[in-house]
């Protein structure tokens, strides 16, 4: 064994009872050593995680990249029907927005807002959110916004209805 080093544990009464009544006196240090030692073989090394994190991460943007080339040359076609809106949510609010661009087929920031009840800049920060995702993942952005009038509505987000499921 290696150099020790001393640390003071704080148990409930519980478990130090169920200890005492299992384990002899004279075993408790090994026995808790063991428990430890034992406890670190089954968690992953901090590191190795990031690492492995990192790879995905850059995976999943070059797996992006790959199908936004696809789609820019038109290899990949989007065919009408195909994407399902609600798989770019993550939560509720999300489904609250969709939900409204899929009936009003666009919206305002301040009109969704009102509708989810919520401040406009959540709302902003999740549509940019949900058109970086769906072009992460699908290669062309489900949502878009367009500053100029269109429809009578000016600085509206728009939901691209060729792409989305119905």
């Amino acid at each position: 064994m290696s150099e020790v080093r001393v640390v003071t544990v704080k148990l409930p009464e519980q478990v130090y009872q169920e200890m005492a009544l299992r384990v002899p006196e004279g075993d408790r240090s090994n026995f808790i050593r063991e428990a430890i030692a034992e406890k670190l073989q089954r968690t992953p090394k901090a590191d190795k995680l990031l690492a492995l994190e990192e790879r995905m991460g850059k995976i999943e943007q070059e797996f992006g990249q790959v199908r936004k080339y696809l789609a820019d040359l038109e290899l990949l076609t989007f065919q009408h029907g195909k994407i399902n809106p609600h798989s770019f949510c993550i939560d509720e609010l999300d489904h609250k927005i969709m939900e409204y661009l899929l009936h009003y087929k666009s919206g305002t920031t301040p009109e969704l807002a009102q509708y989810a009840n919520t401040n406009r800049w959540l709302i902003l920060n999740r549509l940019r959110k949900i058109q970086k995702n769906s072009k992460k993942q699908a290669g062309k952005s489900i949502i878009e916004y367009y500053a100029g009038e269109k429809s009578g509505k000016k600085k509206a987000w728009w939901i691209d209805q060729e792409l989305i499921e119905e």
